[in-house]
């Protein structure tokens, strides 16, 4: 390599919370800074569910680094947070609130593109300040290095360019942590895929129908026997003028049910219950989706190699505290705490000691152990057994089960167990938590729903084809394109689906000789980028060229 290459302090990949609070922060503390997005504009490649929060423990939070973010940014506050527990037409709803509100300062809907281009213009009038900046359109593939250590980053865009530091904030799919052999994608139990409708619903119509002021918003999460047996759930929450409404899934239990994710998402949005809200009307903006890490299992310890820290979703970092969601919260405290790490190291004259102190102040802040709680990894040891999964779920579906499930709603247990950080903590990723127990406490304790709900979302084909997309080069290619290696990608992939010739994977029996294969065919056009294939099938899976691809309009 040559010394020619440009050399900045400090480089950020990626724009969103986590890439933001880390370029914010290294510019506060005078440090050079780069940050490149791949996006035409940062959010155009992100979908969230989405709610950031802004934890009372939390050593950042995102309006503590851009004052004006809840007023200029999100959308709207979530006052209000219920379960509803689903057996066929039968519902039994929960206050979800106290958990939701446990150490929480407040708690915002967000739809990324919105919020992500709103932080991109603060991002880069600090950087410029100290003789950096941001750009967008750039994607960067890998890690430079010297005599095998990392100096820097490759981009496909540009030349390669120098660091001192590489926060990279480049999301669920990072190829710096996998170049890095910081994250791998090989076990569908350590992700779930999140699939989202954004659906047009006027300002006054939220505040009639979900029955809030203009400065409120609720959150509405559901379980029970309307998602085929995966292991997830559902949710809605009230955006200004429009609803988020979407599943998140296991990935492994949606693997082995063999579901196909844009259904489940329509057994919600069809189901009576969403009647209430929708009332017969229903406008689709935008379908998207997502891989999401699950933290418990997939959070990196220690997320730093050489001169490179992963914050965000790169480093696994997204909770999952059994109904509630937290992942953008913690990319900001990390994003921040690697920006800070980096400048007490640089001041001291080590930048070299940046990553260990990075993961020094994970740890010492109390990140990692909301991300890696111990009580899980203890509970689950039991919880997840085998046979013990099965005889608990077999007691929660017996007539006992439901003689303790209504003694429990009675002395108020119920609501207490479901409110409670630490029940939901150590809660098993098993079937009895997501379809088992909301099934019978739907079952027993549930009142009818009498609406119907007549609402005909698009299917598949139309969903595709209102996304927009600049398509450039495969990004994609199977390295083994049996159904044995990689035929679970024809139902799992949220653009895919079996018996559609229109998505990405498709599943094919060709005749050769007298001989039948089974075999699946790949076509990358109408990819959302969401990375469920790189598990669930034998891919050789990178990102497409900086702005080409799917764009995001909501996120």
């Amino acid at each position: 390599m040559t010394d020619d290459y440009e050399h900045y302090e400090a480089v950020v990949v990626g724009a969103g919370p986590g890439g933001a609070a880390a370029a914010a922060t290294l510019a506060q503390n005078g440090v050079e800074t780069l940050v490149l997005e791949r996006g035409v504009e940062s959010g155009s490649k992100n979908v969230s569910g989405g709610l950031i929060y802004a934890e009372e423990s939390a050593p950042y939070t995102i309006d503590g680094l851009f004052p004006e973010f809840r007023s200029e940014a999100s959308e709207r506050p979530v006052t209000e947070y219920y379960l509803h527990n689903v057996a066929g037409r039968n519902v039994k709803t929960i206050d979800l609130t106290d958990l939701h509100e446990h150490d929480t300062t407040w708690s915002d809907a967000v739809l990324r593109r919105h919020m992500d281009s709103w932080l991109e213009g603060r991002v880069h009038e600090m950087t410029r300040e100290t003789g950096g900046g941001l750009l967008t359109g750039v994607r960067v593939d890998g890690l430079l290095r010297e005599a095998g250590e990392i100096v820097g980053v490759t981009c496909e865009e540009l030349d390669p360019i120098k660091a001192d530091a590489i926060i990279a904030a480049d999301g669920v799919n990072s190829e710096l942590a996998r170049d890095a052999g910081l994250m791998d994608w090989e076990d569908p139990e350590e992700w779930f895929q999140g699939v989202k409708a954004i659906v047009d619903m006027p300002a006054s119509a939220i505040a009639e129908r979900f029955g809030v002021d203009e400065d409120e918003g609720v959150a509405h999460l559901f379980s029970g026997d309307l998602f085929e047996g995966v292991r997830g759930g559902g949710f809605l929450y009230t955006n200004d003028d429009s609803l988020s409404i979407g599943t998140v899934f296991h990935l492994d239990s949606l693997v082995a049910e063999a579901a196909e994710p844009h259904e489940l998402l329509d057994a919600l949005l069809t189901h009576p219950l969403l009647d209430q809200w929708l009332q017969g009307e229903y406008e689709e903006l935008e379908y998207g989706a997502k891989l999401v890490p699950d933290s418990k299992k997939a959070a990196n310890p220690s997320p730093h190699q050489g001169r490179l820290m992963l914050v965000g979703d790169a480093a696994g970092q997204m909770q999952a505290q059994g109904p509630i969601i937290k992942g953008m919260n913690h990319a900001v405290s990390a994003g921040a705490l690697a920006a800070e790490a980096f400048s007490e190291a640089q001041t001291r004259g080590r930048p070299g000691e940046a990553g260990q102190r990075y993961e020094t102040k994970l740890r010492d802040e109390g990140v990692m152990a909301k991300l890696r709680p111990t009580r899980y990894t203890v509970a689950s040891a039991v919880g997840e057994n085998g046979a013990v999964a099965s005889v608990t779920d077999s007691l929660v579906d017996s007539p006992l089960g439901r003689l303790g499930i209504e003694a429990a709603d009675r002395l108020g247990l119920l609501r207490r167990a479901f409110n409670s950080p630490f029940v939901m903590s150590v809660m098993p990723d098993t079937r009895t938590p997501y379809v088992t127990a909301p099934t019978a406490i739907a079952e027993a304790l549930g009142t009818p729903v009498r609406e119907e709900n007549d609402v005909e979302p698009p299917d598949l084909a139309d969903r595709i084809g209102d996304l927009t997309y600049d398509v450039g080069d495969p990004h994609i290619e199977l390295r083994d394109n049996s159904f044995a290696a990689s035929g679970a990608a024809v139902s799992a992939c949220p653009v895919s689906a079996k018996d559609f010739g229109g998505g990405c994977y498709r599943d094919e029996k060709v005749k050769t000789n007298g001989h039948e294969e089974h075999l699946v065919s790949l076509d990358t056009q109408p990819c959302v980028e969401c990375g469920t294939c790189a598990i669930v099938a034998d891919t050789e899976w990178e990102h497409p060229a900086g702005g080409k691809g799917v764009e995001f309009e909501q996120g």
